[in-house]
């Protein structure tokens, strides 16, 4: 079993930054991919970042691309998204996942095996 567990949202005003983490516990081994998903409300879960576990490859949404930032550290099993220039349309539930099987894409939100209970980020204009 793995659990996911997320850290770092809260309330921050437009054009400032914030970073979100994700701690990995449990049966983590054979890790293809894990990325961060979001949900604002009355919207549809959407992918935001992803990020290959053994070569580091990372993937953005095109909302998200040259603002945000994952990161993850093999050692400590955790990942990081780091969120520059927000916006109050980034204003959602942050939610980090793993993907363990190899087969499809990183941008599969069916995909993902294990997801963490969530962190609300709420940018204000």
């Amino acid at each position: 079993q793995v659990q996911l567990v997320e850290s770092g949202g809260g309330l921050v005003q437009a054009g400032g930054s914030l970073r979100l983490s994700c701690a990995v516990s449990g049966r983590t081994f054979s890790t293809h991919a894990m990325g961060w998903f979001r949900q604002a409300p009355g919207k549809e879960r959407e992918f935001v970042a992803a990020i290959r576990w053994a070569d580091g490859n990372t993937y953005y949404g095109d909302s998200v691309k040259g603002r945000f930032t994952i990161s993850r550290d093999n050692a400590r099993n955790t990942m990081a998204l780091q969120m520059n220039s927000l916006k109050p349309e980034d204003t959602a539930v942050y939610y980090c996942a793993l993907k363990r099987t190899y087969t499809g894409s990183v941008y599969e939100l069916r995909l993902y095996e294990y997801w963490g209970q969530g962190t609300q980020v709420t940018v204000a204009s």
